[in-house]
């Protein structure tokens, strides 16, 4: 019987295992714009100012889902309810930053087509990012309406640690990429 609480959730392993190969290709990412950085046209530019205000918003979203687990671990479904609902919100907004951030270096004669090198590196690791982000906040609205539904409610909190651990993820991912990107420009 010990053994078994010794065992990994299956959608948990999923998980992990989803997030390391989420992780390589990333390191990829980063690997090939170091580089392409050492090339003679690479052009630097400082990032959009927005980022590191979208950097505050995924914080936030953060540490609203660390409380919305918390409170549904409680049974607290209602500070549960209004939790998961402000990280998605906080989700939205954050990739909303980012398609500023997007025009604000189109404002700067940074486009991705026929731009330099350099912003197309930006643009593609910000947006893949962004996906991964869009595809958390699909998984807090599945758990936004499974928290407002009417008939029969589970307890489990797998699903919810599952969606929080994806988004601390996807939090710590895009901090190590905007520091990454500060640093190596």
């Amino acid at each position: 019987m010990s053994a078994q609480k010794n065992k990994i959730h299956p959608h948990k392993y999923s998980l992990w295992i989803a997030m390391g190969s989420i992780t390589m290709m990333f390191i990829g990412f980063t690997s090939a714009y170091v580089v392409k950085r050492s090339q003679a046209n690479w052009q630097a530019f400082e990032l959009p100012s927005i980022f590191w205000i979208s950097t505050l918003v995924i914080l936030a979203s953060s540490l609203t889902m660390h409380l919305a687990l918390r409170q549904f671990r409680l049974r607290n479904m209602s500070a549960y309810k209004q939790l998961i609902t402000l990280t998605a919100v906080l989700g939205v907004l954050f990739t909303i930053c980012r398609v500023f951030g997007f025009m604000d270096m189109m404002n700067r004669n940074l486009p991705l087509v026929n731009g330099p090198v350099s912003a197309g590196f930006i643009y593609v690791i910000v947006a893949v990012h962004i996906l991964h982000v869009i595809g958390g906040v699909v998984a807090l609205m599945i758990m936004f309406f499974r928290a407002f539904r009417t008939r029969i409610r589970t307890y489990s909190s797998v699903p919810v640690e599952v969606a929080a651990t994806y988004w601390h993820f996807v939090d710590i991912l895009w901090i190590y990429l905007l520091v990454f990107l500060t640093l190596a420009r």
